[in-house]
């Protein structure tokens, strides 16, 4: 296995759990979903912190993917969100339906790693560093 497939195993696995958080069906005639954390998070104190786990997991396996500081604060952020507003009552409940902050976290992940990634090609392909370079590489 070479690294890309290791960042790309690993994205597999960050996006299988954030749709079983905040995805696992949709509500029937509307674009709302629902899945593991809306679910958990209906018993009080308990539910809000077995749902935060999952979270905290993500944040942590960006942070070796290499995701920037700037990328984990925006998750951090999502995910304080997520815990503190969902666990207020019914409220709580309604924004975390609606919100899906794993969601938004594995988005912004990919986003970040996509962005470095585009960003170290131009600085290699400026550099003429790519004599040397095999052609997987490139793509």
């Amino acid at each position: 296995m070479n690294i890309y497939e290791d960042i790309d195993f690993e994205l597999s696995r960050l996006q299988k759990v954030a749709y079983r958080m905040d995805a696992i069906f949709t509500i029937p005639k509307t674009r709302i979903t629902v899945g593991l954390d809306n679910i958990v998070g209906l018993v009080p104190v308990v539910g809000d912190f077995l749902a935060l786990m999952p979270s905290l997991w993500m944040i942590r396996r960006a942070y070796k993917l290499g995701a920037t500081h700037g990328a984990l604060a925006y998750m951090g952020l999502n995910t304080f969100l997520d815990f503190a507003i969902g666990s207020i009552p019914v409220i709580g409940d309604i924004f975390d339906v609606l919100y899906n902050a794993n969601i938004r976290n594995y988005k912004a992940l990919e986003y970040n790693l996509n962005k470095k990634a585009a960003r170290a090609r131009t600085v290699r392909t400026a550099s003429g560093m790519l004599d040397w370079a095999e052609p997987d590489l490139l793509n």
